[in-house]
């Protein structure tokens, strides 16, 4: 198995600054990313059952969300990684008086071809109607800084709210439907279909997926093949209080014909306090088995804040957690806050943070969101605005040491097939981390002991594992490649491990 040891540098009994070690592990060739074990209050996966003669095999990346991977763990602390806003991005990137932003969803992307960042989003008529909306559009040549004035493209057909674009790509077999477009109206989702995302016209004529909560998306699931649609109702429950609304999923080949959904996002009474609805669940990034999404939650219970500092009507908060799947159907919702809104009174999204999409731009990951100023319908026509944050790329988790003792992680029998080395997402900054390999057996393999390997001691998220030089560790690590093994994280006094 792999095992992957972290050290902290001591002096005396004084520890020098801790480690984050991101993400994690990752094979060069076979991308095997590995990350932590649930925190004691999330929901997790199904343990793989395994034994001598049935690895997991390891394609991919492999994010530690969850303790999927996980045999044991001791001494360790798992927290979720928030990201944090960056004064220099001249937030909010996108207004609803300039822009005619109104709603909180729309896509975001990177065109392959001419690298333009590409957006779309709900924009208010001209009389101001909550009910109707028209697809805004705009481009950028960096993702932050916006060229106008916004367009308004021609709708389709009518638009009450509109949601999500996929780009099927420039060798898409049937060029005149390479974006795809849903929207929800009168009872359901609806979808459009265009050949350069700025001429949309219907699929088919009707609805193909009915509901009766008007937030909707769709989104392209690469692992299983097929298009996913997320869809609201308004349902009441014993489980909780009053009609909520709350989130079901459904599959589907052509987005024409679609399986019959299924409940995805509910209340939860032990978890969630208050009256906690879900607005949607969108955003998606797929990373080796894991799709990651981002959910919308609303407590319209609750203010941003009392008058004077806001209408005295204005009710109802927004925020962002973070959620996964690793069969496509059950999703597991981390009980923390992703991504809040604004501490700071008075400023744009100080009573929302709904995080609509997430974008891989170099070796970070761009997440927009939409920001409401005051609460959840005041002002819809002028504070609705999108944003952006930024985090390192799948640094969604971080474990740490229990504070003065030795943290230890290993993983289940993992086949490791045809690797050429490994690397690690980490901030080693503050400590060094070394890893060490060890067979189905646990014996460690000769030349892979922790003794072996280079101390790491950068910060970046493909920083290589090196047992003497490169040359060596190619030539060790491709031999014991088709063994089965595993992967331990030794986190020593008062250092930190951060997986992505």
């Amino acid at each position: 198995m792999l095992f992957c040891r972290l050290k902290g540098s001591c002096q005396g009994m004084q520890i020098v600054p801790q480690i984050r070690l991101h993400g994690i592990l990752f094979l060069l060739l076979g991308c095997c990313f590995l990350s932590g074990r649930a925190f004691a209050n999330a929901r997790p996966a199904a343990k793989v059952e395994t034994d001598d003669k049935m690895p997991y095999v390891c394609r991919g990346v492999q994010l530690l969300l969850d303790d999927y991977l996980i045999e044991k763990s001791d001494n360790i602390t798992r927290q979720i990684n928030q990201p944090k806003r960056d004064p220099a991005i001249p937030n909010p990137l996108i207004t609803g008086e300039e822009d005619r932003c109104f709603q909180p969803f729309f896509s975001v992307h990177k065109d392959p071809q001419t690298s333009r960042f590409r957006i779309w989003y709900g924009s208010w008529y001209d009389d101001q109607r909550i009910d109707r909306s028209h697809i805004g559009y705009m481009e950028s040549p960096d993702g932050i800084h916006w060229i106008r004035p916004h367009r308004v493209l021609q709708d389709p057909a009518t638009i009450q709210f509109g949601s999500e674009v996929i780009d099927e790509g420039p060798n898409y077999p049937h060029p005149e439907q390479r974006y795809k477009y849903g929207y929800y109206f009168n009872e359901g989702l609806r979808i459009a279909v265009s050949p350069d995302g700025l001429h949309f016209k219907p699929l088919v004529d009707r609805i193909v997926l009915g509901h009766d909560h008007d937030i909707n998306n769709i989104s392209w699931d690469p692992i299983r093949k097929q298009y996913m649609a997320i869809i609201s109702t308004h349902i009441t429950d014993p489980g909780w209080e009053g009609r909520r609304r709350v989130t079901k999923q459904s599959f589907s080949k052509d987005l024409i014909h679609w399986e019959e959904p299924w409940y995805v996002i509910r209340p939860d009474k032990e978890k969630d306090e208050g009256r906690t609805e879900f607005y949607g669940m969108s955003g998606f990034l797929t990373r080796g088995p894991l799709r990651i999404g981002m959910v919308k939650i609303l407590r319209d219970d609750l203010k941003a804040d009392e008058p004077p500092l806001i209408e005295p009507e204005a009710y109802g908060i927004g925020f962002t957690a973070l959620a996964w799947t690793r069969d496509g159907r059950h999703w597991h919702r981390e009980p923390e806050v992703f991504f809040d809104r604004n501490p700071k009174p008075q400023t744009w999204d100080r009573a929302h943070a709904w995080i609509d999409e997430q974008l891989i731009v170099g070796e970070e990951v761009y997440l927009y969101y939409c920001g409401y100023k005051q609460g959840h319908k005041a002002n819809r026509f002028k504070e609705r605005r999108i944003g952006l944050v930024k985090m390192p790329l799948d640094r969604y988790v971080t474990y740490k040491a229990l504070p003065g003792k030795t943290g230890k992680l290993l993983t289940i029998p993992l086949l490791l097939d045809t690797i050429r080395g490994l690397a690690v997402n980490a901030d080693a900054l503050g400590g060094t981390l070394r890893v060490q390999v060890l067979d189905i057996h646990d014996n460690v393999i000769e030349g892979l002991r922790f003794d072996d390997c280079e101390e790491i001691t950068g910060d970046g998220i493909r920083l290589s594992v090196l047992w003497k030089e490169d040359k060596e560790t190619k030539k060790k690590v491709s031999v014991h490649a088709v063994l089965a093994k595993r992967v331990g994280v030794l986190i020593s006094n008062g250092a930190g491990i951060s997986f992505k």
